[in-house]
């Protein structure tokens, strides 16, 4: 098993000179399993960039998982080339809308509706599908198998477990430890606390012993102070995850969009001198890298 990184932003593209070294699209991941099957996390506007080589290659069968419905994790879908050309094939998967009752389906009708984009989804020519996500509930994709589990954010948000060729990737999309609501006196406080520790333990054990760890580390513990329930994690909490699970490597991404090249290496560099004894090896994401397990 293989991925490389087409996006590695958060929230907003951000092009430009001082982005260029880690780049500036918003998520999406290429994993390559050992028979060249594709699975493609997230739809952000690196995506574009990865069906563009593609092209070459059709006709293509290709699985998007889609962590959470946020414009920075699917705004790439319509610009996603190999979906106006037939003979390829697209399935993309997702969760199910708590207010609609409908599924991922419904991300691409809205995106492509006549306000929004010239071409409309039924339009495609393609042969696009869709299939729901539940949490726990594993499903296969060729000769990978894929675990969902429900992570806290402000809108329903899916990491994914990939095990494959004798390896695993655990990817969170967005994602925030959830913070306890109540204060220490409050007789709602040590039962809101139990629930926090439960959910870290699911996770916990689900990437047990993960080859790799590709996680939401917007902020700084500074910036966290200031940005706590925006459903962003930091830096300490992505290594602290990635500790108790033991994980092998650790991506840090979803990087901030004020962030220059030069803000992420100062904070890399800082982050490597204090954690010169973790068994984990630490990497910041970044367009381009690919990895190969």
């Amino acid at each position: 098993m293989k991925f490389k990184f087409w996006g590695v932003r958060g929230s907003i593209p951000t092009p430009g000179a001082q982005t260029n070294k880690y780049g500036g699209n918003t998520t999406c991941i290429e994993i390559r399993t050992a028979n060249d099957g594709l699975i493609i996390l997230d739809a952000g506007t690196g995506i574009h960039q990865l069906t563009q080589t593609l092209l070459p290659k059709m006709p293509i069968d290709a699985h998007i998982l889609i962590t959470h419905t946020h414009w920075d994790h699917i705004h790439g879908l319509p610009f996603c080339a190999p979906i106006y050309i037939p003979g390829n094939k697209l399935t993309i998967y997702g969760g199910q809308d708590l207010k609609t009752g409908e599924g991922i389906e419904r991300t691409l009708k809205i995106q492509m509706q006549h306000s929004f984009f010239p071409i409309a989804e039924h339009e495609l020519k393609a042969d696009v599908s869709y299939k729901t996500v539940k949490a726990g509930e594993k499903f296969t994709i060729e000769n990978a198998t894929v675990t969902p589990i429900m992570l806290n954010h402000p809108v329903i948000n899916f990491g994914y477990r990939i095990d494959c060729d004798g390896k695993s990737l655990f990817f969170t999309g967005d994602y925030e430890q959830q913070v306890n609501i109540y204060k220490p006196e409050d007789r709602e406080y040590l039962e809101f606390e139990q629930m926090i520790e439960e959910c870290v333990d699911s996770l916990v054990e689900l990437i047990r012993n993960v080859d790799v760890l590709i996680i939401d580390s917007s902020f700084t513990d500074q910036e966290y102070q200031h940005k706590k329930n925006w459903g962003h994690g930091t830096y300490s909490s992505a290594i602290k995850l990635a500790k108790k699970a033991g994980a092998k490597k650790l991506f840090f991404t979803h990087h901030e969009p004020t962030r220059t090249d030069a803000a992420l290496d100062k904070i890399y560099a800082e982050v490597l001198k204090n954690n010169t004894t973790l068994a984990c090896e630490l990497f910041l994401a970044q367009e381009g890298l690919e990895v190969e397990l």
